[in-house]
């Protein structure tokens, strides 16, 4: 029998980030970057502008924007139930995948109560009836739920919908803007908006290749982690003769793509700033391939927040904010001089993203 290989984290640190495009950034265009990513988190949506921005060289901000408004990319409800953005073929079967996911959301309370005693799937059809192939603001579907609906809260049967049907948001939300500051939001159907109907017999199959792609080696837990999908050992399984099998230095079963090179330990690995909610940090069960267990609990405080981060040697070393037009810098630990050189020149590049248009880099450290 062959010896399983073992893979160092050092090892799983530069591959991940070779796969992700941090250790080179890429020239590869946009939409290309996007559907290998397969989805870019997009909570706030001038985060994924600043993904794409350290993976890429050149990005302009126009690059994404022109990509939503021709509906080449989406940005809607997806991986684990949170927004992102996704190439609109690549969305047509990713949602239709992590459908039954989402709708699990619609038993708690905050949205059955408002829905008890109406039919979910009679709920879903009014809401199609409602939105048409038009683009509509959330208040005015909440409106037209209401008079539909006398008696009920609106607004949580708009949302409600948003968990049974896919939805979309217009370009409006997804463009380059004031931090914190957005238009209300407007939504669309999937799928008069793209122009072709979700796909009805979805591979879970290739979902994981995909997933391995950007994001192998990795174990059956990262890749349900990543996708909020259960009980994919069997899918794994049903791939494994057409997989690499080796396991990382506690022994655990990682799989990955045959032909998928992995990069040694010592390779170097950039300055980079990573966006909140970056998937880099979130694609994973056991993230310390990236950030340690001490780090990952300052970068993640709450349920839902995972904060703006900068790598060093390729690991997580400190968070970053942007404060008016000053960008902060805050390392988790001393950095040494070259370390320091290094991220302040970097940092100064971001700045220069974020802030289009200031006469001079503002940078502190803290």
């Amino acid at each position: 029998m062959t010896a399983v290989p073992v893979v160092s984290r050092r090892t799983l640190n530069r591959t991940l980030l070779s796969r992700q495009f941090l250790t080179s950034r890429t020239s590869r265009p946009a939409l290309e970057v996007v559907r290998h990513l397969v989805a870019v988190q997009s909570q706030e949506p001038n985060w994924p502008y600043v993904g794409l921005w350290t993976r890429m060289d050149p990005f302009t901000h126009g690059d994404l924007e022109s990509l939503l408004h021709e509906r080449a990319v989406v940005r809607s409800t997806s991986l684990r139930r949170t927004q992102h953005l996704v190439a609109a073929d690549d969305f047509r079967w990713l949602r239709p995948l992590i459908q039954p996911f989402i709708e699990r959301a619609a038993r708690r309370p905050l949205y059955a109560e408002p829905a008890a005693g109406l039919d979910l799937a009679e709920l879903a059809e009014t809401g199609r009836e409602l939105l048409g192939d038009r683009v509509v603001p959330r208040r005015m579907l909440a409106g037209l739920f209401a008079e539909r609906y006398p008696g009920r809260d609106g607004m949580m049967l708009a949302r409600n919908l948003e968990l049974q049907v896919p939805l979309v948001t217009s370009p409006r939300i997804g463009v380059w803007g004031g931090w914190g500051t957005r238009p209300s939001i407007e939504v669309a159907l999937a799928d008069a908006w793209i122009g072709e109907p979700m796909e009805t017999a979805p591979s879970v199959e290739a979902m994981v290749l995909r997933y391995l792609a950007a994001f192998g080696p990795a174990g059956v837990m990262d890749v349900q982690a990543w996708s909020g999908i259960t009980r994919l050992r069997e899918v794994v399984d049903r791939l494994r003769p057409e997989l690499r099998v080796v396991r990382d230095g506690q022994g655990r079963e990682l799989f990955d793509l045959p032909g998928a090179p992995l990069a040694e330990e010592d390779a170097p690995a950039p300055v980079r700033f990573l966006p909140a909610y970056d998937n880099v940090l979130l694609g994973h069960a056991d993230r310390t391939r990236i950030i340690s267990d001490e780090d990952r609990a300052r970068v993640m405080p709450g349920r839902a927040l995972v904060l703006p981060t900068f790598l060093v040697d390729g690991f997580v070393r400190g968070i970053w904010e942007l404060r008016g037009t000053t960008l902060a810098v805050l390392p988790f630990r001393p950095l040494t001089p070259g370390e320091t050189e290094s991220v302040a020149e970097e940092a100064e590049r971001l700045h220069a993203f974020v802030v289009p248009g200031a006469p001079a880099p503002d940078i502190t450290f803290s």
